[in-house]
């Protein structure tokens, strides 16, 4: 069974739209609206609980099956800011680039979602 949404599927893609028109003058809570969806998308579109993705303070997600992790600190972590996060999701910015610029930060053996994103193809209606 595919997690729960806290956020509105509705809100989120409007959030995020407002994110690609608008980036730079975005207020804080449409940032974190369009930050929420996407994890939260994220983790629908690739259930499981083998790696956490962080984007602080927004959200945190588990997603990607494999082995679960309960304590501790889990050993397939995926961290970044939310202007990053956002680039990744829409396309602006690959992984490689983000990794490349230190912008990224992962490890473990299932922390690679290169394969899972671009979510959204940077044009959201």
């Amino acid at each position: 069974m595919p997690p729960r949404r806290r956020t509105s599927p509705d809100q989120g893609r409007a959030a995020l739209a407002a994110w690609v028109a608008e980036s730079d003058s975005l207020d804080r809570a449409t940032r974190g609206t369009a930050v929420r969806f996407t994890l939260e998308e994220l983790a629908e579109r690739a259930p499981g609980n083998s790696v956490e993705v962080r984007v602080p303070p927004f959200g945190v997600v588990q997603c990607v099956e494999g082995p679960r992790h309960t304590r501790g600190t889990p050993p397939n972590v995926v961290e970044t800011d939310a202007e990053t996060w956002l680039c990744l999701t829409t396309g602006r910015m690959t992984w490689a680039a983000a990794l490349a610029d230190g912008v990224l930060r992962v490890s473990g053996t299932r922390a690679d979602l290169s394969g899972l994103l671009p979510l959204t193809d940077g044009h959201t209606r």
